[in-house]
């Protein structure tokens, strides 16, 4: 299908075939009949493509502080990667679609095939979408009308903020498009309308919509109408609906405010505040979120989670019937607001018009009738003769770190890239032509029914890891699957027994930092040790908020699970031994979140014993990782996986990369020999349970305050293995 997609490191738009997204559970798989370009949000999102680096950097100074920080722990060379590699990301545009409904995902109620219906879908010709972002479009409203839901929505909410009552004069100040569908509402509420403008097209429309205008370009003074039309009084409300870098806008909107006038932010505009304004006149300020409550909520609107309509009246889903009404009745009149049509093929010429022509409001995208539905797309190539045997692998996950880590490491390996899979399909077309994969499908089952590909590597959400890892076993591939292993005690037992009844196949998982020639420099230099070891790992790992997929113990497991595994792993692989048993406690219940600062203790079946300290609660500037080891009167540091130091150690001092070196390409080189070659797996199946059981065992100690014995607490999964 064709996507419209934005270069970010340029700024160029165009339309992208990519494959079409699948129909899922929760989800509305949607054949787009229209779509609405949101002027200011599209328009500055093409401002930021065009300008140069420098200029993006001048306009992220937070952005640049991150980049800064990331250089002095990983790096220069890591840094500069990461950040071009984020720049070459295509970024999916748009979010007013209507359209009609293909498939109805299971557990969907409410919706049917063929229904027509408003979601907020990018510029596809095929979207899916899940059911509380998605509204019935009346029978007596256009696809052209109808796309103007979502961004009407985001005017309604930004209006239900204000709070108006019948009679009060608001200001609306920018009348782009949702300043204009805002004087609309706003005037059927009952409310006086005075609107603010400095484009002489704009202002007439509005006051075709019944409303007093002002252009302060024009010699029009904004305190004086405010004052004659207020008879002095000030205007009992504000919203700001423009988008622009002026920094005196907010305290206009002060000054033409009543006493304990209200003021909402719509729009994005310099937060320049002036405490004597707000100070004086008691004045309430708040910044409008989207479409209403329920954005950005991921139960909400993710998992289909509604909240009662009786405490929560208007969500965004109930924000989009309204507006939807609104235009049924004719209380809402969009059509005026459309000033260009364009044929999908057409959309560059569309987004010059709306970089150039600041008479343009709403430009409507039209899209034609026959669409390409299929869910892979191929690249054809032609591959060279090589003399080098190579793996044939199918990637199931285009996330972060595939683009980042996994694919450009495989693409530099003899390794043949067949299938990058991942549910966006925009994502895994961009993958697969930048890394050389013949395919890119949003339909993962094409990987585990193609019999060329000898192996998977998964690398999802962490709560698909298992699952998926046992579909293909269940095919008969091997499988790389990234940490963790699974989450929880049932889904290890599901792998356990896909294992048992595929003799043939094997697992691994990518606990790569045993493969980082810091690990293997360590292990070397412990050889033929007499005694066991004492080990000491510190892990700045950086905040992220509780409502981060990570945190989730259903989506990501905690960070115990889904990351500490990494660092109980590599002390299994220096000790060459097996964790015996594990204690652990975390910090106590004065922060928000405790089982991500956490002291682990593990003993090993060789007599060493080793500790995880897992903190989230450090300076970025810190070093991420460092690892001590001591051992018969020596010590050996391993700082952030760049320098390793010994102390006491004959013709031995010091050993440095050249930049961070964690083990990543190490890994999968290992790998896909082990692939074509064959032989023993590189780390045996025993040891990734024992690991994965350990950090399980971590969670249950820390929240039972006991120490847990690996074999007794996990008897019947050991049985199993």
């Amino acid at each position: 299908m064709k996507q419209v997609l934005q270069d970010l490191r340029h700024g160029q738009t165009s339309v992208h075939n990519v494959p079409s997204p699948a129909s899922r559970s929760g989800m509305l798989q949607i054949a787009t009949h229209a779509t609405l370009i949101s002027a200011g949000t599209e328009r500055m999102l093409m401002e930021f493509g065009q300008a140069s680096l420098l200029a993006k950097a001048k306009s992220q100074p937070e952005k640049v502080r991150q980049v800064l920080d990331k250089a002095r722990t990983d790096g220069l060379l890591a840094t500069v990667g990461a950040v071009f590699n984020r720049l070459d990301e295509p970024l999916p545009l748009g979010y007013c679609n209507a359209g009609e409904i293909l498939e109805v995902g299971s557990a969907v109620r409410g919706f049917e095939r063929g229904d027509r219906v408003i979601s907020n879908g990018p510029h596809a010709e095929i979207v899916v979408v899940p059911t509380n972002l998605c509204a019935h479009i009346p029978e007596n409203v256009s696809y052209e009308e109808s796309s103007f839901t979502v961004l009407a929505s985001i005017a309604l909410h930004g209006i239900r903020l204000l709070q108006p009552t019948l009679g009060e004069r608001v200001v609306v100040y920018g009348l782009g498009l949702i300043g204009l569908v805002t004087i609309q509402l706003l005037r059927v509420s009952g409310c006086d309308v005075l609107g603010i403008d400095v484009n002489p097209s704009r202002l007439k429309l509005a006051e075709a919509f019944g409303v007093r205008t002002v252009n302060p370009n024009a010699g029009g003074d904004v305190l004086s109408a405010c004052r004659a039309w207020t008879e002095d009084k000030g205007a009992d409300g504000v919203i700001v609906a423009a988008s622009t870098k002026a920094d005196d806008i907010m305290h206009i909107a002060a000054q033409i405010s009543r006493k304990r006038g209200r003021i909402v932010l719509v729009g994005v505009v310099p937060l320049d505040l002036q405490r004597a304004d707000f100070y004086e006149k008691e004045l309430t300020f708040q910044v409008s979120c989207s479409y209403g409550p329920g954005r950005y909520d991921p139960r909400y609107e993710q998992e289909g989670i509604d909240y009662p309509f009786e405490f929560v009246r208007w969500t965004e889903q109930r924000n989009f019937e309204a507006v939807l009404q609104m235009m049924a009745s004719g209380r809402l009149d969009v059509k005026p607001l459309i000033t260009n049509r364009f044929q999908l093929e057409d959309v560059e010429r569309a987004y010059q018009v709306i970089l150039n022509d600041r008479e343009a409001l709403g430009v409507v995208l039209i899209y034609p009738e026959d669409r390409d539905a299929r869910t892979r797309v191929n690249y054809p190539r032609v591959l060279a003769a090589s003399k080098v045997l190579v793996a044939t692998v199918g990637v199931i996950g285009a996330g972060n770190f595939s683009k980042m880590t996994l694919l450009p490491a495989l693409s530099r390996l003899p390794a043949r890239i067949s299938y990058v899979a991942d549910l966006d399909g925009a994502n895994a077309a961009y993958a697969a032509r930048k890394f050389g994969a013949a395919n890119a499908t949003t339909d993962y089952t094409d990987i585990l029914h193609d019999p060329d590909v000898s192996a998977v590597l998964i690398a999802v959400g962490h709560h698909l890891h298992a699952r998926l890892t046992c579909e293909a076993l269940a095919s008969g591939k091997r499988v790389f699957v990234e940490k963790p292993l699974a989450m929880n005690v049932e889904e290890l037992k599901g792998i356990v027994t896909a294992m048992a009844a595929r003799e043939a196949t094997d697992v691994m998982v990518g606990f790569n930092r045993r493969f980082s020639p810091h690990a293997v420099k360590t292990k070397a230099l412990l050889k033929g040790r007499s005694e066991p070891l004492a080990m000491s790992m510190t892990i700045n790992a950086g905040a992220i908020p509780p409502g981060h997929w990570l945190q989730d113990p259903r989506r990501g497991g905690g960070r115990i699970i889904g990351e500490a595994c990494h660092f109980l792993d590599l002390q299994v692989f220096l000790t060459g031994s097996k964790i015996k048993s594990v204690s652990a406690s975390m910090m106590g219940r004065d922060v928000t979140i405790r089982e991500d600062k956490m002291c682990i203790t593990l003993s090993f079946e060789d007599g060493s014993i080793g500790t995880v300290n897992y903190f989230a609660n450090g300076s970025k500037k810190f070093p991420k990782e460092k690892l001590e080891v001591f051992s018969q009167g020596r010590v050996l540091t391993i700082d952030n996986f760049r320098l390793t130091t010994g102390h006491g150690f004959k013709g031995f001092g010091r050993f440095r990369t050249f930049g961070q070196d964690k083990g990543h390409k190490a890994e999968l080189e290992s790998y896909l020999k082990s692939l074509v070659k064959g032989g023993a797996p590189l780390i045996p199946f025993d040891e990734l349970v024992n690991v994965t059981l350990a950090s399980f065992a971590a969670m249950t100690a820390a929240w039972e305050s006991r120490t847990i014995d690996i074999s007794r607490e996990y008897a019947s999964v050991l049985e199993m293995s």
